[in-house]
């Protein structure tokens, strides 16, 4: 087999790892926020609050969350790819009895198992990608997985929207369902098996202690706050955008209300454009510019005038990406051993700060509206982020 012929071969490998890994991610992430838009929808036609609606969201981060630990320790020990397939099958069969059901209840349930299979392809995407995919690209291939993870956070916010809007919510998880079983069959076609798969050779009880070790390690902690306070800010301003739209004075239907889930496309772009200034100027510069940006953005939507809202929505996105895509990568900097739980703690703390923004700050907006919610958002990771500013500095000057 000539050289070319090798090259070729990688090429091929690489881009069907890196297709069926993104589509993958879009349909998990889709179908993550796909309840978001939905809110109001759900208060008006089963009668619950705006708090007991928003559990959709966190209820599934829940079951997200025990499943990174439960299936990150699996996928180290019985393969990558088919914690990915599986994934994708679980998650799309679980909008079945959710559009069937008239109970509120009984989403809640499927929605808390659906979050427990949607861990499958976040607990294995990465480590799949580092096994599989040489060395000198696999930067290239993480960054388009994380844009495909930002795609399908917008897509499944815009899509819901639009067609519960010309039709019903039960039609756009029907269509979430269909779609992913298209996804599921692309992957058995697209995606290759593990080929540099080695089974850990460690007990349970050893990643159990890695997780410990993290936890003590105060130079963790303090990132892993502020993956809790970025999403925390974050979710709560998307989680309550429909019920601030669709009321008094804007009066916007759920499609309409939809198209401003494409502010997505600045952080898409900025995450990665982050990344390379910080290889220029520094993470902690870069960083901080970018929780300004995203604190700028939270303030520009409390006038009542609907460019602000798009505008800060914009600048919101293109701060929040950028300031977690270099939270995420200071992990591995931190972290001296077991770097493969630092991430799963990562992802963790990450997912708390959405639980805690979809409902957690319910009676915030109920009491203070969207003047105080906006406020709430914007101070919490910028006072983070100058605390942590002042550690340093003193840490610096007893030093």
């Amino acid at each position: 087999m000539t050289h070319s012929t090798k090259s070729t071969m990688r090429e091929a490998r690489f881009w069907r790892i890196v297709v069926g890994l993104g589509v993958a991610s879009v349909f998990i992430f889709a179908a993550m926020y796909s309840m978001q838009p939905l809110l109001p929808v759900f208060t008006e036609e089963f009668g619950v609050s705006v708090s007991t609606a928003s559990l959709t969201m966190s209820i599934n981060t829940i079951g997200l969350i025990v499943g990174l630990v439960v299936l990150g320790f699996y996928s180290d020990r019985l393969g990558r790819s088919v914690f990915v397939k599986t994934s994708i099958l679980v998650t799309a069969l679980l909008f079945i009895p959710m559009f069937l059901t008239n109970s509120f209840a009984v989403i809640l349930v499927f929605r808390f198992i659906q979050g427990f299979a949607m861990a499958g392809i976040l607990a294995a995407a990465l480590a799949y990608i580092n096994e599989e995919i040489h060395g000198r690209v696999v930067s290239v291939a993480t960054a388009l997985y994380i844009s495909f993870n930002g795609t399908g956070g917008m897509f499944g916010r815009f899509v819901t929207g639009y067609l519960t809007e010309r039709g019903s919510w039960e039609l756009a998880l029907q269509a979430l369902a269909v779609l992913g079983a298209g996804v599921f069959i692309m992957l058995i076609i697209v995606l290759p098996k593990s080929a540099n798969f080695q089974p850990s050779v460690e007990t349970i009880k050893k990643d159990i202690e890695g997780f410990g070790y993290h936890l003590r390690n105060p130079n963790l902690l303090i990132v892993f706050g502020l993956g809790i306070v970025l999403q925390l800010s974050f979710t709560g301003m998307w989680t309550f955008l429909p019920f601030h739209l669709t009321a008094t004075p804007f009066l916007l239907t759920l499609d309409q209300v939809s198209y401003v889930y494409f502010a997505y496309a600045f952080g898409i772009v900025g995450a990665p454009v982050a990344g390379s200034l910080a290889g220029k100027y520094g993470t902690n510069p870069v960083r901080l510019t970018a929780v300004i940006l995203l604190a700028a953005g939270c303030l520009l939507t409390i006038p009542m005038k609907l460019p602000f809202i798009v505008l800060g929505y914009c600048v919101m996105c293109l701060g929040f990406f950028s300031a977690h895509s270099l939270t995420a990568a200071s992990v591995g900097k931190e972290a001296t051993h077991h770097k493969g739980s630092a991430s799963s703690l990562y992802l963790v703390s990450y997912y708390i700060g959405m639980a805690a923004g979809s409902t957690l700050v319910a009676p915030l907006w109920q009491a203070a509206g969207w003047s105080g919610l906006a406020l709430f958002s914007a101070l919490v990771p910028f006072i983070y982020v100058m605390m942590l500013r002042f550690r340093r500095r003193k840490l610096q000057i007893a030093n």
